[in-house]
């Protein structure tokens, strides 16, 4: 009798169990739907269920599939809130606290992992963290194997007591875009420190780069058969779940991973990322930003200094090709001797600035000079360049450094270079025919090029000349050098 019970109470618990509506973790307490856009809202519950959503006065409804699966959309909301999200079928489950406002997706390394608690300033910014309209969700879900449908997180609304967890990238760009457009900011931190980009990317888009044919001559090429396509993990795991979560865009914050083995390949990966990502939420070219990888290791001290840290850089200024895309350039905001730089306010704010001036049209310059052409002309280079702002300038009022020129014999000299109006001329003594300039060109560079925005021009060469394939190995160090250090 009792066996008899316990499995009559069993079937019992499932049964109800399988009734529930369940709804993806997205839409829980202090969620931030994205404004102005039919928001998908989905889940589970048993097949051929009866689901009603209802939120600000509007009430969609929907039938969960064969495979007990179901969505729906909403109509565009306007910005605003708090709100209650009701989603009913045999049982009701109420999202409360819910506002309207402008959602992006933050992901990278472990600079994006990075937390307030450990950004510069940190304790005054813990305590200055009353900002109840911005919220975050931290994805928890671990990589996959395959893509995942469910996530794992919750959504914490930014106090004192719980920004010091929150990504600082993305807390500080999502404050920064807070203030100016007084609307609530939703934030979603994916990410996880020491991955590459192919960890972040689908199995198909990856395949697909590498059925390029520039990136199959590249390999051919270079005689390299390790490097195809990887498992995606993350992209199975902590990606591919929140599709299609209603978002205005994207930040990126990675690269370190990458500045080893094919640091050449960046330049095809991000873009393949990009795609990946754009393909799967179908919301067409929807904004894309990253963090252009800061000043790092000991300062430069020949005129260029060639490492995958460098050529990864390349590889982001590259893919802004793509549409829709912007950059953060850092070279100021590093430091030295640490992977993980402090001061994240500035990233962030840099971001923001992008976003501003793209996605939300506002008139501002929000990007530091960025390299257009290049023409030699009796012995000289003129350099011409985009994002002037009202005009090109160094930060500390000294002559242009940073500059680098070169012969046919690719031998590099420091050069000389003044500002000519909206051009700079680039030149050297030591070469009377020059072929290519560089600029800003090594992992710590020595460099002063700004607008008048006070934003740093982007390093960049006039040359195609082939990089190395990876950095060096590092040098062994001797027992003294050991106790030295």
């Amino acid at each position: 009798m009792l066996r008899n019970f316990a499995f009559t109470l069993g079937c019992l618990i499932c049964s109800i169990a399988q009734a529930d509506v369940v709804p993806n973790k997205l839409f829980s307490d202090n969620l931030v739907l994205q404004r102005s856009t039919s928001v998908a809202v989905w889940g589970t519950a048993d097949a051929g269920e009866a689901v009603t959503v209802s939120i600000a006065g509007q009430e969609k409804k929907t039938k969960a599939g064969k495979d007990g699966k179901w969505m729906l959309r909403l109509d565009p909301l306007k910005a605003g809130g708090p709100f209650e999200l009701t989603i009913a079928g045999k049982n009701k489950v109420t999202a409360k606290d819910v506002l309207v406002g402008e959602v992006w997706l933050c992901s990278g390394q472990s600079n994006m992992a990075m937390t307030v608690s450990r950004s510069l300033n940190a304790e005054k910014e813990i305590a200055a963290g009353k900002h109840p309209q911005i919220r975050m969700f931290k994805v928890s879900n671990r990589g996959a194997k395959t893509p995942q449908t469910l996530v794992q997180g919750q959504w914490s609304v930014c106090t004192p007591k719980t920004v010091g967890a929150f990504s600082a990238t993305g807390y500080f760009f999502g404050r920064a875009l807070h203030e100016e457009l007084d609307v609530p900011i939703g934030l979603i931190n994916s990410s996880v420190g020491g991955t590459p980009v192919e960890a972040w990317t689908s199995i198909p888009r990856q395949q697909e780069m590498f059925a390029s044919p520039e990136v199959a001559a590249w390999l051919k090429a270079h005689n390299i058969t390790n490097a195809g396509p990887k498992r995606g993990e993350l992209y199975n795991g902590k990606i591919a779940p929140l599709v299609p979560f209603g978002i205005r865009g994207a930040i990126w914050y990675q690269g370190e991973a990458n500045r080893r083995g094919y640091p050449y390949l960046y330049r095809h990966r991000l873009p393949a990322l990009v795609n990946s990502w754009r393909s799967d939420w179908k919301l067409g070219d929807f904004p894309f930003a990253w963090v252009q990888l800061p000043n790092f290791t000991a300062p430069h001290r020949a005129p260029v200094e060639d490492s995958g840290w460098v050529t990864v850089r390349e590889g982001m200024a590259k893919t802004l090709a793509l549409p829709n895309t912007g950059m953060a350039v850092t070279l100021d905001v590093g430091d030295a001797r640490d992977i993980h730089p402090k001061n994240k306010q500035a990233v962030g704010k840099r971001l923001a600035l992008w976003a501003l001036g793209t996605a939300y049209d506002k008139k501002i310059v929000y990007s530091g000079p960025q390299y257009r052409s290049s023409e030699v002309k009796d012995g000289e280079v003129v350099v011409t360049f985009d994002h002037l702002g009202d005009g090109l300038t160094t930060n500390d009022d000294k002559p242009l450094r940073g500059f680098a020129i070169a012969g046919a014999d690719k031998k590099w000299q420091t050069a000389a270079a003044k500002i000519v109006g909206e051009t700079i001329i680039v030149s050297s003594p030591n070469v009377s025919n020059p072929v290519a300039v560089r600029y800003a060109w090594a992992a710590n560079p020595n460099f002063n090029l700004y607008n008048t925005a006070n934003l740093p021009a982007a390093p960049f060469r006039t040359d195609d000349w082939e990089l190395p394939l990876s950095d060096p190995p590092a040098k062994k160090r001797t027992r003294k050098q050991k106790k030295k250090s």
